[in-house]
Order: C-alpha cells, then sequence, then structure tokens
C-alpha cells in the first residue's frame, strides 16, 4: 500500500483554495493505491495550522517543525521534505503547482532520485497520470516507474476538498534539516494589498491586454468594471510586458493558471500562451474589435466592439442592476 505525502502549503496559517485542491487530488490518489492520504504542514510553530487541514478527509496530519521552515526557502524545505518522504515510507509525494510547489518540488525529486510528473490533470491509476504539454494542446499521458514518485497536479484540474466529518489525528515531528548546509537567507515578504479575490481564488475574473494601451487605462476603464463585478484583475503577458501592470496579474502558460466561473477577456487577441492559462473557465465573454482575433474561438460570448466605449457601458449597467 503506498502512503501520499501531501504539502499543505500555508500563508500565515490561511490554506488557499490551492492546497484544497491539492488535498483532494491526494484523497483520490490514495484511495487508487490503497494507502494513506497525510497531510504535511510545515513551519517553526505549525501546530495551529496543521489542526486547520485536518479537517478536510486525511488519515493524518504530521505537523513538521523547525525554526528554519518560519519562512518558506527552497533549500530547507527541501531538505526536511525528502527527510520525511523517506522516513514514512510514502509512494507519493504531491503538491499543487503554484510558485511555491513549481520551486520546490523538482528539487525534492532530485533529492529523492525520483521521478517526477508536473500539473498532472488526471490520474489514471497509480502509475499514469495525465499532463498538458504544448501548451495545453497536447495531453500526455505518463507513467512513473520507482519506489517514491513526485507529482504537482494543476490548481484547476481538481476540486477543493470539502470537510469531513471528524478531524484527523496531528502528530508533530522535528524536521532533519542540516542548518550548516543551508545557502538561502530569508530577507522580506513584501507582500501586495488588496481588496479585490486574488486571481487564483475568484469565481470572476476581468483580464485587460495591449488593446488598454496604457497602465492608466487599466485604472480608468477596466478597474470600475472589475469592482462593480468584485471581480479578480488579471492581465495578458503583453501587458505586462509592455509595464502597464505588475507581473502578479498575469495570466497564461508563464503566469497563472486559472479557471474561475467567469472570465471576461478585454483587449486580449489571444495568443496560444494565453488560452493556456484560461481556457478552462466555465464561462469565456471577449471584447476586442478585431474579429479575427483568436480569443474569440474559445469564447461563449464575443463581442466585436471598441474596448473603450463598451467596457464603462457595461460598468454602467451592472451598476444599474445592482443598485435598482
Amino acid at each position: 500500500m503506498g502512503d501520499v505525502l501531501i504539502f499543505a502549503e500555508h500563508q500565515g496559517g490561511h490554506f488557499p483554495k490551492t492546497t484544497l485542491t491539492a488535498v483532494h487530488a491526494g484523497l483520490d490518489l490514495a484511495k487508487k493505491r490503497g494507502g494513506k492520504a497525510i497531510a504535511v504542514v510545515a513551519g517553526d510553530a505549525p501546530e495551529s495550522a496543521a489542526g486547520e487541514i485536518a479537517k478536510y478527509g486525511v488519515a493524518k496530519v504530521i505537523a513538521l517543525a523547525h525554526p528554519a521552515l518560519k519562512n518558506y526557502l527552497a533549500d530547507a524545505h527541501a531538505q526536511a521534505f525528502a527527510a520525511l518522504a523517506k522516513k514514512e515510507n510514502a509512494e507519493f509525494v504531491l503538491a499543487t503547482a503554484t510558485a511555491i510547489g513549481k520551486d520546490l518540488f523538482p528539487r525534492l525529486a532530485a533529492r529523492l532520485g525520483a521521478p517526477m510528473a508536473s500539473e498532472i490533470t488526471a490520474i489514471n491509476d497509480e502509475h499514469t497520470f495525465v499532463r498538458p504539454t504544448y501548451a495545453g494542446n497536447v495531453m500526455a499521458t505518463v507513467e512513473l516507474d520507482g519506489p517514491i514518485k513526485v507529482l504537482t497536479v494543476r490548481g484547476t484540474a481538481f476540486d477543493a476538498a470539502k470537510p469531513a466529518d471528524a478531524a484527523a489525528p496531528v502528530e508533530k515531528q522535528d524536521a532533519e534539516i542540516d542548518a550548516a548546509a543551508l545557502k538561502m537567507e530569508f530577507v522580506s515578504f513584501n507582500a501586495t494589498k488588496s481588496d479585490r479575490p486574488q486571481l487564483t481564488e475568484a469565481r470572476i475574473i476581468v483580464s485587460g491586454g495591449r488593446g488598454l494601451k496604457s497602465g492608466e487605462n487599466f485604472k480608468t476603464v477596466l478597474e470600475p468594471l472589475v469592482d462593480e463585478m468584485g471581480a479578480a484583475m488579471g492581465a495578458s503577458r503583453a501587458a505586462v510586458d509592455a509595464g502597464f501592470v505588475p507581473n502578479d496579474l498575469q495570466v497564461g502558460q508563464t503566469g497563472k493558471v486559472v479557471a474561475p466561473e467567469l472570465y471576461i477577456a478585454v483587449g486580449i487577441s489571444g495568443a496560444i500562451q494565453h488560452l493556456a492559462g484560461m481556457k478552462d473557465s466555465k464561462v469565456i465573454v471577449a471584447i476586442n474589435k478585431d474579429e479575427e482575433a483568436p480569443i474569440f474561438a474559445v469564447a461563449d460570448y464575443g463581442l466585436v466592439a471598441d474596448l473603450f466605449k463598451a467596457v464603462p457601458e457595461m460598468a454602467e449597467e451592472i451598476k444599474k442592476v445592482k443598485h435598482s
């Protein structure tokens, strides 16, 4: 029987939806393999956070404690998780392919000498997994062979785990870390504060592209629509590269992969790299003055119009409906 260790990523004790996605995938894999799903929460004092994730159906939670795990650093976390995976005789180590998951898990695979499949979208059985390649235009079925296997899951491909009837037991363990071998030092974390939902958590996303022409237009044209809809704001790589908005708003193959209930693409042509990051959205609306724009091929609703006229009109109409 192969147990699944799930890296339960948290932000100050809060578990985002992406972590609950990893838990759901881990539970599914453990069921297929006939093993246990074990969540691992790392930190300098992770017991409180461990108690939270224990409510989501796992068999056990390991609170992995060490002063070097207070803030995320790849070398400390890779050391600690590699040692734990060996100690627990885990067959799988799994996380969501967030920025941290993408940074940590290849290092972990290297330390364990283990095969890895990244951003999987389906679990066929305990050996074979489906993952996108060529910007999502081809789905590859890959087979992993070895005593331990390393996986990251695409955050949009699995549902979030739901709370279970009873909480799992929490077991505190001291992490095995050679402090002298650590080469990274945590300096500071500068959080971006916003009243809007995070891109990966939002039900509605309104994204702007190069067609908005300037960062000022993101504020004056797009923001009113975003805020009236209670949405998160996104952007194409072209808009980010042009300096219109910061790169934490980027949606696409080299940005964030999202699948909200509603995605509105404003002034985005629909390059294949952008489509790879949002085409799994439940409903896609595109606004572009170029009727040949590739974005219309994936859109459920398309409006061929000047965004500088259409977007303010939409914001005004939504405002009227909200206040009527």
